[in-house]
């Protein structure tokens, strides 16, 4: 897909700036790993706990450098691009010692860069090395990425894909208002702003109420439209899908002439430049997944989560290049897929969470493997906080996990308050993965045991 975003000309521009980089880090080597997921997958948690256990020396015992002692130091220095906004790495650090509260949410793109010294595990490069590597961490919402295919789209497609998925039977119920107003609306009118304003404040209403927790929906282009920092209020975000406009040119002054020019403006000075200055420009690639949330919202959200996760990797440039054709164009070689929160589970589940995350991903790691990229899929949690326990309850032996649940957090008719700790037996994940995807119902995953229900907790003391 990643080809089919760009003209001849964005290629040209893409080859120039790699280049440029390339030929700038000949005596300083760097590597820009990028990080991103849904919003509250936990992309600023991971970076912050990654950065913080490099720096201090942290137990990293699946990292052989730092397991053998190959790491000198690693520290913080000055990010090479002056107009992205800093990753407030320190700050976050604050909110999570100090405070016991998560950081906020991943809200724009930001970047970090991390230096390390270390010693080669190869003998000659020792000799011709220096042993210094520049990590480049950027940290950018998912959301924005689902907006990449777009980029490939015509206005009447997006206006059909978007009347569909508004009528599966997971949307059907949030999108009735905006739909029915669509209903209303000739294509053919003329442009009028208040109607445009209506339709997308409409639209914005139904994809923000998808993203609640009672649904956990993924699969929601625009991603402006969740999180429109300063464009908000913009000709650029007042658009919506029309119910039927037509594939022909539209009429000039036409309301589908306004949506179909505003929406072109969102790919042109929105999407794109975003894909240029930063998709293009990455070597290696961390998606972060929330299937907590979405096992909690049943078999449709989980379904949802698939496709963005698969709209997400086909937005990449996985690959492995050759010298030449690394100068002009960057590859990213290797693809990481973690489901984060793996804390949130007892340890006896931990390997059938990896399995749901392997077939959240198996179509689009499959198109990614046959590019030459390396894809690995982990259940992972960047800060861990609960422990593991057991009960009783008859003559059985639960095993639990102990923590201190969010403020409201609430389970089997208890609301906890964010200050007592409680052990919680979430449920068992099933032994298929499939059956958490199954939107028939004729697979209800232990459907003799409790019911899965996950919790979110208070980072730990």
């Amino acid at each position: 897909m990643a080809s089919s975003l760009t003209t001849f000309s964005d290629e040209a521009k893409i080859a120039l700036d790699t280049f440029s980089g390339r030929a700038a880090g000949l005596f300083s080597p760097s590597l820009r790993l990028g990080v991103t997921g849904l919003s509250r997958a936990g992309k600023t948690v991971f970076i912050s706990a990654l950065v913080h256990n490099l720096i201090h020396g942290g137990r990293l015992p699946l990292f052989e450098a730092q397991k053998s002692g190959r790491i000198a130091r690693a520290f913080l220095e000055e990010q090479p691009d002056d107009a992205v906004p800093r990753f407030q790495y320190e700050d976050h650090i604050a909110a999570l010692v100090n405070d016991r509260i998560w950081p906020e949410s991943t809200r724009a793109i930001s970047e970090l860069r991390l230096t390390i010294e270390f010693e080669s595990a190869s003998g000659w490069n020792r000799l011709f090395s220096a042993g210094k590597l520049s990590l480049d961490i950027v940290d950018y919402p998912g959301e924005w990425l689902l907006d990449l295919p777009l980029l490939g789209k015509s206005f009447a497609d997006f206006s059909r894909e978007a009347m569909e998925m508004a009528a599966l039977p997971v949307r059907a119920d949030l999108s009735e208002g905006w739909r029915a107003l669509a209903a209303t609306i000739d294509p053919n009118a003329d442009a009028d702003e208040m109607t445009a304003r209506r339709l997308a404040e409409s639209f914005a209403a139904y994809l923000k109420a998808c993203k609640l927790d009672e649904r956990a929906l993924s699969t929601l282009p625009p991603g402006r439209f969740l999180m429109p920092g300063d464009l908000e209020g913009s000709p650029a975000l007042t658009f919506s899908p029309l119910l039927a406009p037509g594939d022909r040119r539209p009429r000039s002054g036409s309301l589908q002439a306004m949506m179909e020019r505003r929406y072109e403006a969102y790919k042109t000075h929105v999407v794109k430049p975003f894909f240029r200055e930063h998709i293009t420009r990455l070597d290696r690639q961390i998606v972060l997944i929330d299937a907590m949330q979405a096992l909690n919202a049943g078999p449709g959200a989980m379904a949802d989560l698939e496709r963005a996760v698969t709209e997400i990797l086909s937005c990449f440039r996985p690959g492995r290049g050759n010298f030449l054709t690394d100068l002009f164009s960057r590859r990213i070689d290797r693809i990481l897929v973690a489901a984060t929160k793996a804390d949130h589970l007892h340890h006896e589940s931990h390997d059938r969470l990896q399995a749901i995350v392997r077939r959240l991903a198996d179509r689009a790691v499959t198109r990614a493997n046959f590019t030459g990229a390396d894809v690995d899929v982990v259940a992972m949690a960047a800060v861990r906080a609960t422990r593991e326990g057991t009960v009783k309850q008859g003559r059985e032996t639960l095993p639990v996990i102990i923590g201190t649940p969010l403020k409201d957090e609430r389970i089997n008719g208890d609301t906890f308050d964010g200050k007592a700790e409680t052990a919680i037996f979430p449920g068992d994940l099933p032994e298929k993965a499939d059956a958490v995807f199954d939107v028939s119902g004729s697979q209800q995953p232990d459907a003799d045991g409790p019911a899965i229900r996950f919790v979110r907790f208070r980072p730990p003391k």
